[in-house]
C-alpha cells in the first residue's frame, strides 16, 4: 500500500549563516568557509531531491550584508566573494527558482521594528534596489521573501500587513515579473473565520507559506491538519494569497530555542506531510541544505543525521513516485 502522500516537499529556505549561532552549531562554521564548488554543489544536489524553489532567508545579517553595498560598513568575509551570485549562477543552469530576501537591516530579534523603523526600512528598500540591479538579469531571480515576521495572534498585525505592502509595491515598482513569498508563525493560534479573511484580502502577497511549527513544539503533527484545513476555507474565499505550508524538518538538541538544531526523526516529517498536504498547494520545508544532506557529497553539510534523513526522504519519496 503507498503511503498517505499527496505533496513532496518542493521548496526549502537556505542561508549563508543561521542568525541563531547556538542553533546553527551543527553547520554555521562549514557554510562559513564553502567554496564556490561546494555551493554550486548543494544547488544541485536540492533540484535532484525534487526542490523547485528555494528562498534566500538573509541578504543581510548583523549589520554586514552578503553582496557589494555601503548600505554597512561591513561586508560578510565568506570563503567565497559573492555568494549571492554563485548560487543563482547554478540555479540558472538547472531551472531553480530563487527568492531574494528582504532582510536583515536590522536586528533580526526585532522584527517589529525591523518593520517599522522609517531608518530601517529606508536601508531595506535601498537594498531591494541595489540587489535586483545586480542579480535581476538571472533567469532564476523569481521573486523575494519577507523575512520579517510577528506573531499571527488571532489576525494578522496591522505593522505586519503595512509591511508587506509597502515591501510588494517596491516589488512590482522593481519588476512586475517578481513574486513574492511570506511564511509567517502563529498558525495554531490565528482564527481562519471572516475578519481573517479580511486580513488576506488586504495583504498584498502571492504566496503565503505558513509554519507548521511542529519543530518549535507548539503543535504536533495530529493538530495541524485541522489548522490548515480551517486555512484552506479562508484562503479559497479570497482568491489570492496561496496557501503553501512551511514543515519544520528539525527538532532541537536540548532546550527549545536556546539549543542546536538537529535533523528531526523521518517518521515524524512523514506524518508532517501526509497532514498538510490534502490542503496546501505546495511545500516548503525549514531548512533542507543544513538538516538534509547526500551521502557522499563534496557538499556535506550538518549533523551527521542529515545524511540519514536525506536517504529516507529520498527512499520514501522514490516509493511514492512509483
Amino acid at each position: 500500500m503507498k503511503p498517505i502522500f499527496t505533496r513532496p516537499i518542493t521548496g526549502t529556505w537556505f542561508e549563508f549563516r543561521h542568525h541563531n549561532t547556538k542553533e546553527g552549531k551543527y553547520w554555521n562554521d562549514t557554510l562559513h568557509n564553502f567554496t564556490e564548488e561546494q555551493w554550486r554543489a548543494k544547488i544541485r544536489e536540492m533540484k535532484e531531491a525534487g526542490l523547485d524553489q528555494i528562498a534566500l532567508l538573509a541578504t543581510a545579517l548583523k549589520d554586514k550584508a552578503y553582496f557589494k553595498t555601503d548600505i554597512f560598513s561591513e561586508k560578510w568575509q565568506l570563503a567565497v566573494d559573492d555568494p549571492i551570485e554563485i548560487v543563482l549562477d547554478e540555479a540558472d543552469k538547472i531551472e531553480l527558482k530563487v527568492y531574494m530576501s528582504t532582510g536583515f537591516y536590522g536586528n533580526w530579534r526585532d522584527p517589529r521594528k525591523n518593520m517599522t523603523d522609517p531608518e530601517i526600512l529606508k536601508k531595506m528598500l535601498r537594498a531591494m534596489n541595489e540587489l535586483a540591479a545586480l542579480y535581476g538579469h538571472h533567469a532564476s531571480f523569481y521573486g523575494w521573501y519577507y523575512p520579517d515576521e510577528t506573531w499571527i495572534n488571532g489576525y494578522m498585525d496591522e505593522d505586519f500587513i503595512r509591511y508587506v505592502n509597502l515591501s510588494s509595491a517596491e516589488v512590482h515598482r522593481l519588476d512586475k515579473r517578481f513574486k513574492t513569498l511570506i511564511g509567517p508563525y502563529g498558525t495554531k493560534d490565528l482564527h481562519a473565520d471572516d475578519r481573517y479573511v479580511f486580513d488576506l484580502e488586504r495583504l498584498d502577497i502571492d504566496f503565503i507559506a505558513y509554519q507548521d511549527e511542529v519543530g518549535v513544539e507548539k503543535s504536533t503533527p495530529d493538530q495541524t491538519a485541522g489548522y490548515f484545513e480551517s486555512l484552506k476555507i479562508a484562503h479559497d474565499k479570497v482568491g489570492r494569497a496561496k496557501l503553501w505550508a512551511n514543515i519544520e524538518l528539525f527538532r532541537f538538541e536540548g532546550e527549545v530555542y536556546q539549543s542546536a538544531l538537529l535533523p528531526a526523526p523521518f517518521e515524524r516529517i512523514q506524518r508532517q506531510l501526509e497532514a498538510v498536504s490534502p490542503y496546501v498547494e505546495k511545500v516548503f520545508c525549514y531548512e533542507y541544505p543544513a538538516l538534509m544532506s547526500k551521502p557522499g557529497s563534496i557538499a556535506r553539510l550538518g549533523h551527521p543525521d542529515a545524511e540519514s534523513l536525506y536517504e529516507r526522504y529520498i527512499h520514501y519519496r522514490k516509493n511514492f513516485e512509483k
